[in-house]
């Protein structure tokens, strides 16, 4: 599968949820970008792994998450 970049919807409120979120993401091999918007509460992933491995791994972090879509 070729490189994509995920975008998903974290219910981050601190910077403690955005370095969980970071953590768990740290731990996942074949991510080659990882992008955390806080005031957004977006994280952006850019793996060649399917999108919903990636969204069990920030399940993970005990947060309200959801995948949004593939970015152009």
């Amino acid at each position: 599968m070729a490189q994509q970049t995920y975008e998903y919807n974290v219910d981050m409120t601190c910077e403690g949820c955005s370095n969980a979120v970071q953590r768990v993401l740290g731990k996942v091999s074949d991510i080659s970008k990882l992008t955390i918007d806080l005031p957004s509460k977006k994280v952006f992933v850019t793996t060649n792994l399917d999108h919903n491995q990636i969204l069990e791994s920030i399940k993970k972090t005990g947060k309200t998450c959801s995948f949004v879509g593939v970015q152009k």
